[in-house]
């Protein structure tokens, strides 16, 4: 009898050990078995949002059991059982639905005006208002050297309507360490947290296709891959005798809903090449620039679920002096809702970044932000602290 007991105990145990406790998953490419980045990771139950690294892995604490989706918009979605990952970490693999060669839609309508209704009509669903609670990290690079971070759990509260967006935000928890170099100010450590979701939920970045003259110095086309018709994609690439720092667009959308998925824009290295440097004292001569947004649509709310900025440039100083300056930000969006919360007008954070405000640590948060760092970022993390 003892035995029997002793037994059933332990296999209680084993199974609240499988239900509960840190897990990671680890999404893969079932045709090349390389890691993909940015899927979206969603547990059901407790609503929390994840999303895989450039590793394609994403950790997570879950007591009890869940149904997990992991989405992307070039991968057929999953919906596994939490019940199933019986590993600490456990591979998932994703069948890729964008290997085809993709076709070229042809319309009456120049796509141009095509992506401008898009836009118009993700900014009217967009929820609004709404609360988003966002994990934010920052690495800052000087003269090729990691030398500044910060992280937090920021909650943005989301209020007005129809391109006039504005938000007002709490930090929960935060931390910056690194020390500063005396002739970097403040004032370009990071990106503004006082606008940008602003500039998200207004489409800001798409500004430079939608202008008139974005007609003169763009080549539009609007594609997609046989194997995946739920989802287009408009591309807007400079044409060769386009002047200046113009970037390479991909609008990803659901052409049923009239919906923006996903927005990617990089400076291409061939236009890089066409700019010459500027020497003027104070000019920015920028060597890369990246920025990725991902939206999500469930069955009642279509949010921000995450973005991804990049810039790097070389300033020009006294005497022909130059300082490089490399900036990457993430946005996760780790819990959604749209319901109000109260808070003081003291409260709100107005500040440009979190280099501006006082270390709040709380609780390790950056362990179940959403997003897990890389090893290499932690390795980074770990010197700068």
């Amino acid at each position: 009898m003892r035995k029997v007991l002793l037994f059933l105990f332990i296999s209680l145990q084993s199974l609240i050990f499988a239900q509960s406790g840190e897990k990671s998953i680890i999404l893969l490419d079932a045709d090349t078995n390389l890691p993909i980045e940015d899927v979206t990771v969603y547990i059901i139950k407790t609503k929390q949002i994840l999303l895989s690294n450039v590793e394609g892995k994403v950790t997570f604490t879950l007591t009890g059991t869940s149904n997990i989706q992991a989405t992307h918009s070039s991968y057929i979605g999953v919906t596994v059982r939490s019940t199933a990952l019986l590993k600490t970490d456990n591979i998932i693999y994703l069948k890729n639905n964008t290997k085809d060669l993709d076709e070229i839609i042809i319309t009456k309508q120049h796509p141009q005006k095509i992506l401008k209704s898009i836009v118009d009509n993700s900014i009217k669903k967009l929820t609004v208002p709404a609360r988003l609670k966002v994990y934010s990290r920052e690495f800052f690079k000087l003269n090729g050297t990691y030398s500044y971070y910060n992280d937090g759990l920021l909650n943005f509260q989301l209020y007005g309507r129809d391109k006039n967006f504005k938000s007002n935000i709490l930090v929960e928890q935060n931390r910056s360490m690194g020390l500063i170099n005396e002739e970097i100010s403040a004032d370009v450590l990071g990106y503004n947290l006082n606008n940008i979701m602003e500039n998200y939920y207004n489409f800001k970045y798409l500004n430079p296709i939608l202008e008139p003259k974005a007609k003169k110095e763009y080549d539009f086309l609007i594609k997609v891959y046989t194997a995946n018709k739920n989802y287009y994609a408009i591309t807007a690439s400079p044409l060769e005798n386009s002047k200046g720092l113009l970037d390479d667009f991909t609008i990803i959308y659901d052409p049923t809903r009239k919906l923006i998925i996903e927005i990617n824009s990089v400076i291409s290295p061939m236009t890089l090449a066409r700019n010459k440097d500027k020497t003027s004292l104070g000019s920015r001569n920028v060597y890369k620039s990246f920025f990725k947004t991902i939206y999500r649509l469930d069955s009642e709310n279509y949010y921000l679920v995450s973005s991804k900025e990049e810039i790097g440039f070389e300033r020009v100083d006294k005497n022909n002096k130059t300082t490089d300056i490399e900036v990457r930000n993430y946005f996760v969006t780790t819990n959604f809702s749209n319901q109000n919360y109260t808070y003081k007008e003291s409260e709100v954070f107005k500040d440009k970044t979190l280099f501006n405000k006082k270390d709040v640590i709380l609780t390790d948060y950056w362990n179940v932000s959403g997003l897990t760092a890389t090893e290499e970022e932690q390795e980074i993390i770990n010197k700068i602290e």
